[in-house]
């Protein structure tokens, strides 16, 4: 059965192996610290495992019936171990009595990109799946997280994580090896909040059933919050509650909404009441143990599975698992992040670039922690409606809409649906020579405002190397759109205040990339994105003429 879904980063076979492997055996139950992760399989294990799972159960009318056992036989059926859940349904994966302990979840569903004959207008995607897990027949739940973001695949995106206590093999299998404890019970829900129907959920829940938990247990829980974007005055809260416990890890989500670099914010963690953080860090790079800034890593205890580009409307997602070093607490702990950076000329007061400056991004984040007693944090997870990010985007030209000859030079330019890489089909141009390798994208402009241009592009293997122009005005150096596996980029070309008017984007092949295979290219948009409202406010380039110095702040 193929599984694969958009966006999914290959996985690298070695890694994923080596993680699952650690995974399974380092989180056991503790071992001196002289001895090696393995040496603790050599002793006694008390209680019985247990899972519960999405088999197929054959009910007395041949439908699935959750109470039947599962299906082995050589019927077709045996085999049908997905469930469905339509919109505003919830799908119940697991209802356990205790005592016991959670050892490992494993969940995998279809993409939302379309699908015949089962989903033609797509599937809900794991940003619009919330999941709630509930320890002995609380009324609020312990977990409450989006599906993506509590497996580290914020904001919708998909991307392989290989790390510890989590693992999304191949950016569609997703694993989580956190130990969570209960003692009377323990249920666990999927709720598709999406429009559309959740298809194909598969689902084992391994847990081992015992005799008793020692009275000092504590519970797990995770946390899910937003703001879209930070408010100003108020360092980002990851987490507020009081109880005794221990904290052991972050996921955070940042969508950039300035230019330049948004990780200078420190963490700074009050323990037990205090009025001032006794742990103050040195910038959100450093948090997530990287240094001069974030990209893409995967390792046990800390990566970026998300992080494509810098600039406005660009993306980031992390994680920071504090296994080793967990932040420990007696009465309460509240944990924060400044949302400090540098900031472009544009959006500085002095109209300088500096390091230090309170940006105005949008955070998404989920909290992690065990603790005893009655938690006391108040933060709940919004409506997947409110979780999806506001579109910044005030102008959007489809390219698939300018194949006619007067819009390009001479060869081949048609529509090509790319449902792996965007919802609309893309323009592919396939140029009879270097000389004919040209393109116009014509757009209007109806209001005088600060935005960005940008053109939403394919790289590919046979991609050549194109120079921008707007209206005749040169943008910045050529454009590669070469790679050597297919993928989506964004090309920001030009930040301006154009007057109301007839605009036209012309991209001019210059040559190829030396890898390169042709001179092709493939546009999927032109966009004018929208600046953040200071930027409106100081009205620094207002009146510039960007023809005279055209300008991309970086």
């Amino acid at each position: 059965m193929n599984r694969r879904h958009e966006g999914s980063v290959r996985s690298r076979k070695s890694a994923c192996g080596m993680a699952a492997c650690l995974a399974a055996f380092i989180l056991q139950s503790p071992v001196p610290a002289q001895q090696g992760p393995l040496d603790g399989l050599a002793r006694p294990s008390q209680g019985r495992s247990m899972r519960s799972t999405s088999a197929f159960r054959k009910g007395l009318d041949g439908t699935y019936d959750p109470k039947a056992e599962p299906l082995g036989t050589t019927e077709p059926l045996s085999n049908r171990d997905a469930r469905d859940v339509p919109p505003g349904q919830t799908q119940i994966v697991l209802d356990a009595k205790g005592p016991g302990i959670i050892t490992h979840i494993w969940f995998t569903f279809r993409g939302p990109e379309p699908a015949l004959p089962s989903a033609p207008l797509g599937a809900a995607n794991h940003q619009e799946m919330l999941v709630r897990m509930y320890w002995d027949d609380q009324d609020k739940p312990a977990v409450e997280a989006p599906m993506g973001d509590f497996f580290a695949n914020a904001f919708g995106f998909r991307s392989e994580v290989i790390s510890l206590p989590v693992i999304v093999e191949d950016a569609d299998s997703y694993n989580c090896y956190w130990r969570m404890p209960f003692r009377k019970s323990a249920r666990i829900e999927v709720i598709n909040q999406s429009d559309k129907p959740l298809r194909g959920l598969y689902h084992n829940i391994d847990w081992i059933k015992l005799d008793s938990l020692p009275d000092d247990t504590p519970y797990f829980y995770a946390q899910y919050r937003q703001e879209y974007p930070v408010e100003n005055g108020k360092d980002y809260v990851l987490l507020e509650t009081r109880g005794k416990g221990h904290y052991v890890g972050t996921v955070l989500a940042v969508r950039m909404r300035s230019p330049a670099w948004f990780g200078e914010g420190d963490e700074k963690i009050y323990i037990d009441g205090e009025d001032k953080p006794s742990i103050w860090g040195t910038g959100t790079e450093d948090y997530f143990l990287s240094a001069w800034g974030l990209k893409p890593c995967q390792t046990p205890y800390f990566g970026v599975p998300y992080f494509k580009q810098r600039g406005v409307g660009t993306y980031t997602s992390s994680y920071r698992w504090h296994i080793n070093d967990p932040i420990v607490f007696s009465t309460g702990i509240k944990v924060t992040i400044e949302h400090w950076g540098w900031m472009s000329e544009d959006e500085n007061a002095n109209y300088k670039a500096m390091s230090w400056n309170e940006r105005e991004d949008d955070y998404a984040s989920v909290a992690y922690w065990y603790q005893t007693g009655t938690p006391t944090f108040a933060a709940r997870a919004p409506d997947a409606r409110e979780r999806r990010l506001p579109n910044l985007d005030r102008t959007i030209v489809f390219a698939k809409d300018f194949t006619d000859a007067r819009h390009h030079g001479p060869g081949e330019a048609r529509p090509q649906p790319m449902p792996s890489l965007y919802k609309e089909a893309q323009l592919l141009f396939k140029p009879a020579k270097i000389e004919d390798g040209w393109l116009e994208i014509p757009f209007k402009v109806t209001k005088k405002e600060p935005v960005r241009l940008l053109l939403n592009a394919t790289c590919a293997p046979d991609f050549g190397r194109y120079q921008a122009s707007l209206n005749g005005v040169k943008l910045g150096k050529p454009l590669d759109f070469y790679a050597a596996q297919i993928d989506s980029n964004e090309f920001h070309l030009l930040d301006f205040w154009p007057e109301p008017g007839d605009y036209t984007l012309r991209l001019e092949c210059v040559g190829k990339n030396i890898a390169s295979e042709s001179w092709g290219s493939g546009l999927e948009s032109v966009r004018l994105r929208e600046r953040r409202p200071r930027v409106t406010t100081m009205g620094h380039d207002k009146d510039k003429d960007w023809r005279q110095n055209p300008r991309l702040y970086r």
